[in-house]
């Protein structure tokens, strides 16, 4: 069947709540790393639909996987037992220390869960707190809990009042951070790599002071892994590389290998002061949604990880050379398989051009183009893929030379 991309945007004009900017590519075919158009056009993917296709596209294992857990039960609701939630649930456990899991839908409802949780803990204590401090530049999600941790105003200032009592600190500003903790907050959350806020990491520093104020005032850490963790930068979770340890953690996006599924890992002092009606997820921890997590875990843990490591070396030095030749490209920074090249100017041009060069990359927090490639990628497609990533970045210094 013939599809037509005019066709599509108007369908979509008329029905879809118009809330996507989006580029005008209709993808209609996925294999590892490569995605393929309507037209049949093959464009190396550099962003893995925002760090979810952690295992690239129509990843043999995976589909396999779905596909028999399909036919055989997807859903039964967490009102019964079924034999996946435990398994994964244990996966997770081995891998970061947090003794329980509570599944959803998303990175997103995870976040959500975390705060619940947090509140909850103090108020079985006996000591209702109610304040969260939260770094600038975060970004946790935009439903209402996870809207009123995210820093910026744009997502914000619509929607509010949100909720009462958050504080914003700057990004790595320990004396900040310890000044703004107190006996009052409830949890600090934190992204180890702010990824929506332009790939900027957290120093071993600010990490320090962030486990000093837990210590000092009993605040709970909330460890935002959406984007970072589960292999993303050579390690299961990279706030454990930063020496944090968080009481609580979201978890999403590559987990399900692009299947739905979010996890908030729990630690035990947290665990136990949850019953049974304080949070619940229709949806949460189905059979399908649990079965390819296990894929993905399986994966992870069977080497995958380990060469994401030399990888990051690989494009680290890429992208160096790259930011030499370029005069628009201010700075280079990220770990593993996430980075960030930030331009002296507005970032949005370079999407498009990539695109018309086959690569797919996108912009975020304005200036920043951000790459999050498969897991699965190799040296040859991570090589070919900056090298048109390279491309892109001439044809924008050009066109703007022309101007």
């Amino acid at each position: 069947m013939t599809i037509e991309i005019a066709d599509v945007q108007a369908l979509e004009a008329q029905y879809v709540l118009q809330t996507y900017r989006r580029s005008p590519v209709t993808f209609v075919r996925g294999d590892g790393v490569r995605l393929y158009d309507a037209d049949g056009r093959e464009y190396l993917d550099l962003l893995s639909g925002i760090g979810v296709a952690s295992l690239g596209h129509a990843h043999p294992a995976l589909a396999k996987a779905i596909a028999e857990q399909a036919r055989t039960l997807i859903h039964t609701s967490n009102l019964f037992f079924h034999p996946l939630q435990g398994q994964l649930a244990e996966r997770l456990a081995k891998l970061s220390g947090l003794s329980r899991a509570f599944f959803c839908n998303s990175g997103t409802e995870a976040v959500e869960a975390c705060l619940k949780f947090a509140r909850r803990y103090w108020y079985t204590r006996g000591e209702p707190r109610s304040e969260f401090i939260a770094l600038d530049d975060s970004f946790h999600g935009r439903t209402f809990g996870s809207l009123s941790v995210t820093s910026d105003e744009h997502y914000r200032t619509p929607f509010e009042p949100l909720l009462p009592r958050v504080r914003f600190v700057p990004r790595n500003d320990s004396g900040a951070l310890l000044t703004a903790v107190s006996n009052g907050t409830a949890a600090i959350i934190a992204e180890p790599i702010q990824g929506e806020g332009g790939v900027h990491l957290l120093t071993s520093e600010f990490a320090g002071a962030i486990m000093e104020a837990c210590r000092r005032t009993g605040a709970l850490l909330i460890a935002d892994e959406v984007q970072s963790g589960l292999g993303r930068t050579g390690v299961p979770f990279h706030s454990n590389a930063l020496g944090l340890t968080p009481h609580l953690m979201s978890l999403g996006k590559a987990l399900g290998g692009g299947v739905p599924i979010g996890a908030a890992l729990i630690g035990d002092d947290v665990a136990r002061t949850i019953s049974f009606g304080d949070h619940g997820s229709t949806y949460g921890g189905n059979l399908l949604a649990c079965r390819a997590a296990l894929c993905v875990l399986d994966e992870l843990t069977g080497g995958l990880i380990a060469q994401i490591g030399r990888l990051g070396r690989l494009i680290e030095q890429r992208l160096s050379v790259m930011a030499a030749s370029h005069e628009i490209v201010k700075e280079v920074r990220g770990a593993g398989l996430i980075w960030g090249i930030e331009l002296k100017r507005d970032a949005t041009p370079v999407v498009p051009a990539a695109l018309s060069k086959g690569v797919v990359v996108n912009r975020t927090a304005g200036t920043v183009v951000r790459l999050l490639p498969p897991l699965v990628i190799t040296p040859a497609d991570l090589e070919e893929g900056l090298s048109r990533l390279d491309a892109a970045l001439s044809a924008v210094e050009a066109e703007g030379e022309k101007r």
